[in-house]
């Protein structure tokens, strides 16, 4: 019989509805027509082993026994799951062949080889499982799924990577949480001091936000608009900027900003009742393509500019949409692209979208179907495409205010792609006035396109550029004489930095390289997933939160003093994002066969033993002496008593 090992019961629900009936549906599994079964996991039902698994004198946290590194690494079942394993162990020795249905992504692909593994199937067993793809609930979709079946040995760089990630996160998480709460103790601080590959970089990056703003001090500096008329008896038909010269760079900040306000008023004395000369005249026409369709992480993001929505409160909502109401594809991508083979269904979407009582019924409507924008891309997939809408009508289906929401955005960035280009004139002239250089730069639109649909948005990526180039410019032609009536100074003042809010952060995440300080590690990630990935971001900055190192004020994201104590306690290059964003890096050049295992975890272990070290020379002055309590949450990471500290805490390691 054929076994499917799908990753969770909703999945394996819609493949069974997918293959022969009848069916018997027992606790952990459905038993098919045909003599086949359909099995599932239940999220991970294996997990790394503690220390004190591989070593009962490492249940006591002890600075003599770190760093530990596992020789051979252990899991060990998780008791909740613990009667599924058992069940999957009968059906996989029962089985001729197995078929791997995790999530199409790489924490899926390990998720179902972990367990084939850990029940030792046969090699020639092995050598024969499949790979089901499954980013669409809909039975249409789960049915073409079934029919392009893959050879799970082509996944199996997806799965290594995701091994080295949780093993790397196991081994840094362990070690230096144990390292540092050991040395906590010794200035007074009683309670666990979790440190992560990934969550304390990004405190460090809110804590260092805080510290900028609070020692920012404002300055002034000054702009010069002249105010431009086409003659001497005509009004003033538009203005133009300053730029100052090489001369000038001597009062100006490393932005050109002048500071200078003598400087800028001599300007502005100068050019009054001055000829204005078109020095120069630049025409084109430029072309927006559409938006691409969204992968998480940039669904969060716009979720909260719009809805002001958290990052795990979005992924929550799009869990919904995927798995209860089936509206939409598999949520965890992080891709932007869409394989051609889809476009064979993007009519039928249309079409119930456009048959439909939501909002986007007219813009279904009026979508070009002939259009095929550059989403469509098959060199940018890798083991799953973009979220985008399903087959299935959203009628007749009761949606709340947040499912909604989220749902709307997904259709509206799909539909776009069925949109004309936005096409807009661009003109830039170049005046000279007095001896000085003024420019002005405009746009005319000329065909709205895709971005009619975005018109009424106005916290939207596709309107977020919008600026004073609206201001149109009458004809003009190049040498002609135009006349300045007067200057006007400007006087503005630097802006602190913004603190971080859930849509920022997450975009922090996701180009981290701007906080990287390193020129050669921010070439590399430029081209990278960032810090973490779109799978596990929400999660992380949930966590921070969880554990009292972040708190909300309004939309701003400020660290508690707890946070802000743990940052300046621990090491530089434990609170950048330099370090774990190049492993991160690694970590997808490992999906894409373009590194190997050894080549990240070797240098990993040496870093981890090198910053243990470092840790015993932390004098940690700057801890509070008493324990922080933390509210009471349903995941307990650690009990806040004296005896915590000779007990792993559990998910310390993220």
């Amino acid at each position: 019989m054929k076994l499917y090992i799908a990753e969770k019961p909703s999945l394996g629900r819609a493949i069974a509805a997918a293959l022969p009936k009848p069916h018997k549906n027992c606790k952990t599994h459905i038993e098919l027509g045909n003599g086949d079964v359909v099995s599932w996991c239940i999220g991970h039902i294996l997990a790394q082993a503690d220390p004190e698994d591989y070593d009962g004198d490492l249940k006591k946290w002890r600075m003599d026994t770190l760093p530990f590194i596992p020789q051979e690494w252990k899991l060990k079942p998780i008791t909740r799951t613990r009667a599924q394993l058992t069940a999957l162990r009968k059906l996989v020795k029962q089985a001729d062949e197995i078929i791997h249905a995790g999530d199409p992504d790489r924490e899926g692909q390990l998720l179902v080889d972990e367990v084939i593994d850990y029940l030792n199937v046969s090699k020639k067993k092995k050598s024969t499982v499949k790979r089901l793809l499954i980013s669409d609930l809909n039975l249409p979709a789960v049915k073409r799924a079934l029919t392009t079946l893959k050879d799970n040995k082509d996944y199996i760089a997806l799965s290594v990577s995701a091994l080295a990630r949780s093993r790397a996160d196991w081994l840094y998480g362990i070690n230096l949480t144990r390292a540092y709460t050991l040395q906590g103790q010794k200035s007074g601080f009683n309670s666990v001091l979790s440190v992560g590959r990934v969550q304390t970089p990004l405190l460090g990056l809110v804590v260092r936000r805080g510290q900028e703003i609070a020692n920012f001090v404002s300055k002034p500096f000054f702009e010069v608009e002249a105010h431009i008329a086409l003659t001497p008896e005509q009004p003033v038909s538009f203005t133009a900027k300053w730029q100052p010269s090489e001369n000038c760079q001597p009062y100006c900040d490393e932005e050109g900003r002048i500071l200078v306000k003598a400087l800028a008023e001599n300007v502005v004395n100068r050019i009054g009742n001055q000829p204005a000369q078109v020095q120069q005249l630049e025409k084109s026409e430029k072309k927006q393509a559409p938006p691409l369709p969204f992968n998480l992480s940039q669904l969060q993001i716009s979720a909260a500019k719009q809805f002001s929505m958290n990052a795990k409160l979005v992924l929550d909502v799009c869990q919904s949409l995927y798995e209860k109401h089936k509206l939409i594809t598999y949520p965890r991508s992080d891709c932007r692209y869409l394989p051609k083979e889809q476009l064979k269904q993007s009519g039928a979407i249309i079409d119930t979208l456009a048959k439909g009582s939501l909002p986007c019924a007219k813009q279904a409507q009026d979508a070009n179907k002939a259009l095929v924008s550059k989403a469509w891309n098959d060199k940018n997939i890798t083991a799953h495409h973009a979220i985008i809408p399903t087959e299935k009508s959203p009628d007749n289906i009761n949606l709340n205010t947040f499912e909604k929401n989220i749902y709307l955005l997904i259709v509206r960035q799909y539909l776009v792609q069925f949109y004309p280009a936005f096409v807009f004139d661009q003109t830039k002239v170049n005046l000279l006035i007095a001896g000085g250089l003024f420019t002005r730069t405009a746009k005319t639109t000329k065909q709205i396109g895709w971005k009619v649909l975005f018109s009424k948005s106005k916290h939207t990526e596709a309107n977020s550029n919008n600026t004073n180039d609206e201001q149109e410019l009458p004809p003009l032609v190049q040498g002609q004489m135009l006349h300045c009536s007067h200057g006007e100074l400007i006087e503005k003042h630097t802006s602190p930095p913004q603190y971080f809010t859930d849509a920022t952060l997450l975009a922090a995440m996701t180009g981290i390289a701007r906080y990287v300080n390193d020129p050669q590690i921010k070439k590399v990630l430029k081209e990278s997933d960032g810090l973490g990935t779109d799978a596990t971001r929400a999660g992380i900055i949930d966590l921070l939160f969880k554990r009292n190192f972040l708190t909300r004020q309004g939309k701003q994201i400020h660290a508690t003093d707890i946070g802000i104590a743990l940052i300046n306690a621990l090491p530089e290059m434990a609170t950048l994002p330099d370090m774990t964003a190049q492993w991160e890096a690694t970590l997808t050049a490992i999906s894409e066969k373009k590194a190997n295992y050894l080549s990240f975890m070797q240098p990993l272990t040496e870093t981890v033993s090198a910053m243990v070290i470092g840790a015993t020379q932390q004098p940690f002055t700057g801890l509070p002496k008493v324990a922080f309590k933390p509210k009471r949450t349903k995941r307990k990471f650690s009990s806040h008593s004296k005896k915590s500290t000779n007990k792993v805490p559990r998910k310390i390691a993220s």
